[in-house]
């Protein structure tokens, strides 16, 4: 079963990416008046395209250029010297999310121990007055400098009458905040329809398809199985339904995340992922793929032996058909 492509894809880049580290050694007259959206934006979820969309419609409307600023590698990896921080976007992702929104540039600050240090108002001439920034667009928690003490209530007295700023209120789902946070709590729990509704799209990864134990040909579901480059949030284990995308074509399948406890008694240190591709025959190993999470199906489980296994991943597969068939009507 094929499905339309998905757009999160390798393209290339049309918004212009420019690169900063602290100090920078651009001259604001070097660059044209913007309109600049300001956050850490992993996941480029519903409330952050909110934020995105309305510098662009304020760029739009005084004939700036948009803009968007980010920061990169997480602050918890530098200030917590935590390096297992699972991203929903990594930055390749992020970037071509925040492209997909028509942004002009994309502005990669490198967050390091120095950035952090800056007082809210070095960060404001250093980042948005001498970017030649005349209009600034935040979420209503985004804070600035050292330990986050500048907010978008100090932003008009760090301004120094150089630009003037929007705070985009709070987007909520049934009175919850529309967060990175949230949706982490969502996808971890295994509830990807719920994180799909927050993000306005499909929570996705992409990797590469490696080599397994090929025990899946032999019982008659052959699987890909995927190998991640980057540190992704996985949803929680169990099997999904989902679409994975090879060469630009997406394929529906049937998706088990977990650490195999029919074959294997030893606890792998992380889960493998492998997709069953419905009518699909192509070798693909190597190949980079993205795979898409639309609905769990259920928990993963441990089978008495192969027959119960082969019994159940039939189930699995005619459920994820029927999920399809009747998203494609």
């Amino acid at each position: 079963m094929q499905l339309p492509a998905l757009k999160a894809k390798k393209v290339k880049l049309t918004v212009k990416l420019i690169n900063l580290s602290h100090p920078h050694h651009i001259d604001r007259y070097e660059l044209s008046e913007m309109v600049m959206a300001l956050g850490y934006f992993d996941g480029v979820h519903k409330g952050h395209q909110k934020v995105i969309l309305k510098a662009k419609e304020i760029a739009e409307k005084t004939g700036m250029k948009s803009a968007v600023m980010t920061f990169h590698p997480h602050p918890r990896v530098v200030l917590r010297k935590q390096e297992d921080v699972d991203y929903l976007t990594p930055l390749a992702e992020k970037i071509q999310l925040i492209e997909q929104l028509g942004i002009d540039l994309l502005f990669v600050v490198e967050f390091t121990k120095d950035f952090a240090a800056l007082l809210p108002q070095q960060f404001v001439d250093e980042f948005i007055i001498n970017l030649n920034v005349k209009h600034v667009v935040a979420g209503f928690d985004f804070t600035y400098g050292n330990l986050g003490k500048g907010t978008m209530e100090s932003m008009p007295f760090h301004s120094r009458d150089q630009f003037s700023h929007t705070t985009v209120e709070k987007l909520t789902d049934h009175d919850r905040k529309v967060s990175s946070s949230l949706i982490r709590e969502v996808i971890r729990s295994g509830d990807v329809e719920y994180a799909k509704t927050l993000l306005g799209r499909p929570h996705f990864i992409t990797g590469s398809v490696i080599h397994g134990d090929k025990r899946g040909r032999t019982i008659g579901f052959p699987t890909a199985n995927i190998g991640l480059e980057e540190n992704y949030l996985l949803p929680a284990t169990g099997v999904y339904a989902v679409s994975i995308t090879v060469d630009g074509q997406s394929h529906a399948g049937v998706c088990n995340i977990g650490y195999k406890p029919t074959f294997k008694n030893e606890k792998a240190l992380k889960p493998s992922i492998e997709v069953h591709i419905f009518d699909f025959h192509k070798e693909i190993y190597e190949k980079k793929v993205l795979v898409s999470w639309y609905k769990r199906l259920r928990s993963e489980q441990k089978f008495h032996n192969v027959e119960e296994l082969i019994d159940q991943i039939s189930k699995d597969k005619a459920a994820a058909e029927e999920f399809f068939q009747k998203k494609l009507v």
